[in-house]
């Protein structure tokens, strides 16, 4: 499995500007039950790691698929280096589509926090932040950080979410697993 690497800007309310943001992006999402929402969307969660695309160094480190730069880093360090924000942000560590139950993977300093489901253009999470998709899944389907805790029931919504919105380009998705570092931007 390949392990990619970002870091997001948090978003949980706290601070004087985000707590109106986050107030209505809760009434929006009728996520009620979030402590935080940790996701792979950058509307949603800030990405805080500007690349220079002029420097041929940088794209040694630059996660492509396809045609699109999915905002992902294939280093550790890179990311640590680039980060653009000093102050408590996440730092994350991914495997796009997994091929096993990630929920039991252990990765020094990382814990694990979910599955995100992202549109297959890197861009809008399917389950924070396309307004809901009733007819498969809940928001009691998802954790506290706005992920799915199990790797079977992640698959099973991304199936029955591109079964039922075969137009809809947000419910084509990737599953990804994302681990949180437990010490640094916290």
């Amino acid at each position: 499995m390949n392990f990619l690497y970002l870091a997001c800007d948090k978003f949980d309310g706290t601070g004087d500007m985000n707590r109106k943001a986050w107030d209505e992006y809760i009434i929006w999402s009728k996520l009620t039950h979030l402590t935080e929402l940790v996701s792979l969307d950058g509307m949603l969660n800030e990405f805080l790691v500007e690349p220079d695309h002029e420097n041929p160094e940088d794209w040694k480190f630059i996660h492509t698929f396809g045609q699109y730069e999915t905002g992902f880093y294939t280093s550790l360090d890179y990311v640590v280096k680039k980060i653009n924000k000093k102050d408590k942000f996440n730092l994350l560590t991914i495997i796009i589509e997994p091929n096993q139950r990630c929920e039991f993977i252990k990765i020094p300093d990382f814990e694990f926090v979910g599955y995100e489901l992202l549109d297959k253009e890197f861009c809008n999470s399917a389950l924070t932040n396309c307004g809901g998709f009733e007819e498969t899944f809940l928001p009691s389907d998802l954790n506290d950080k706005g992920l799915i805790d199990n790797f079977d029931k992640a698959y099973d919504i991304k199936k029955r979410l591109y079964e039922n919105n075969p137009n809809e380009p947000h419910a084509d998705t990737f599953v990804i697993a994302v681990w949180r570092h437990k010490y640094i931007g916290r």
